[in-house]
């Protein structure tokens, strides 16, 4: 056996790339290290797994690790950060306890990279560990680093020489007649670690100023710059001039492209309950009728005029006011396609679904199955969602984890569903010119 320092002893074991084995009592290897008694580190080094290192726990000042053993890890705690050192940190904790480590008792995670550092010598300084000379020191007093003692001043009042720290009481004051008070003077060492810390540290006041940056930056000179080119293209697709960079309005892939994004597409339930159908959609959101007709009448009227069945395409064209930047009024013209199906809406090509802008549903989920985002959290993520409904329902309990608005229609008075189409309206430009501006006529 060997009395030499542990925490020493593993990290020479370990710079030495000796392998550190555990062993029992009579010096044989044992199965685990829960079930050894020692750790052989060397040829000639053999300690006990639970010997106190100079490793002091978080939150401990013992100064001791032979007198104070609790506040110092033991020997196979620190061996064992150390065989663990590249495993993830709940592995590590689990394989802790079954070494047979109780909380506490090993290197936390925050610890063990510094501790690591230090036995493979990338580190020379760790203020975990007391020094050598630090454990020798009579518990209590300052560690020899902190300060050193100056010589008292000469005085012919002393009428006799001032016993030193470790021997004096305090009943050994009466024997000085003007007692000198010993001046602190800081270690030259400590007082470059202080200087370097403080280089390297960054003064924060409060989270407001840490998040703004030392000077505002101002892009309005960006903004006007692209009002200006705006105002270009506008102008030259007004007059048919070619504008440089844009593709030539004879183009018929580019005038294609331009017709079919005017035309954003709104999907509709097809269950036979819905308030909104394909018999009723058109007079209900077409703004020269804006009244509300129930699907049942509005199919037995289309059987009277001949159409027995409903069209899979619905078209609706308004007439949408915008407000210019001068305050003028300009309106424009602007179409939609109704469908309430996922067959009909494969005919406008692959990238129909780019130009879905909104979704009416009653609250069932058996709507969304063949859709392209079929849960409903999803697909009102990517497209506006309308709940339909009567103004006298009880709320559904169903939408409301759903991102979707409500749209009351009365049973009775006519004369409110012109307000309610003009929400309806308002609701939806606003959320394409947010989500789906190409789609928008302006």
């Amino acid at each position: 056996m060997s009395t030499k320092d542990p925490l020493d002893a593993l990290r020479a074991a370990i710079s030495a790339k000796y392998e550190i084995v555990p062993v029992n009592a009579s010096g044989s290897p044992a199965g685990s290290l829960r079930a050894a008694t020692h750790l052989r580190l060397s040829t000639a080094t053999t300690l006990p797994k639970n010997a106190p290192t100079r490793l002091r726990k978080a939150g401990s000042s013992m100064t001791d690790p032979s007198s104070q053993p609790d506040g110092f890890f033991m020997l196979e705690a620190v061996y064992l950060a150390w065989l663990l050192r590249d495993t993830p940190g709940g592995e590590y904790m689990k394989q802790a306890r079954e070494h047979g480590l109780p909380a506490g008792g090993f290197v936390s995670l925050t610890e063990r990279k510094s501790i690591v550092d230090w036995l493979k010598r990338a580190i020379t300084l760790l203020d975990s560990i007391v020094p050598l000379s630090e454990s020798t020191t009579p518990p209590g007093s300052p560690p020899p680093s902190v300060y050193r003692r100056l010589p008292p001043p000469s005085s012919s009042t002393h009428t006799q020489p001032l016993p030193s720290t470790s021997t004096r009481s305090r009943g050994d004051v009466g024997t000085t007649t003007s007692p000198s008070k010993r001046r602190y003077v800081p270690d030259p060492a400590d007082m470059e670690v202080v200087k370097k810390i403080r280089q390297g540290e960054i003064e924060l006041r409060d989270h407001n100023t840490v998040l703004r940056g030392i000077k505002n930056n101002n892009f309005s000179s960006v903004r006007s710059a692209f009002v200006a080119k705006l105002k270009t293209l506008k102008g030259a697709g007004k007059t048919g001039t070619a504008v440089p960079g844009a593709a030539p309005l004879s183009d018929p892939k580019a005038q294609a492209r331009k017709q079919k994004n005017m035309y954003p597409i709104i999907m509709i339930s097809s269950s036979p309950t819905s308030l909104i159908t394909m018999y009723n959609v058109r007079r209900f959101f077409q703004e020269w009728l804006y009244r509300f007709e129930p699907s049942t009448e509005a199919r037995a009227r289309a059987a009277t005029e001949g159409t027995a069945r409903a069209e899979d395409l619905v078209i609706i064209d308004r007439e949408r006011t915008t407000i210019e930047p001068g305050g003028q009024a300009r309106a424009t013209a602007q179409r939609y396609y109704v469908v309430d199906s996922v067959e009909a809406l494969n005919k406008f090509g692959a990238d129909a679904w780019d130009r879905v802008v909104c979704v009416l549903t009653t609250g069932q989920l058996w709507q969304f199955r063949p859709y392209k985002w079929c849960e409903p959290r999803i697909l009102f993520h990517h497209v506006k969602g309308i709940y339909v409904s009567w103004a006298n329902d009880p709320p559904n309990p169903k939408i409301k984890d759903w991102n979707v608005t409500e749209l009351k229609i009365d049973p009775h008075r006519r004369h409110v569903d012109k307000s309610s189409v003009a929400y309806f309206w308002k609701t939806l430009d606003t959320w394409t010119a947010l989500h789906k501006p190409s789609l928008m006529n302006t």
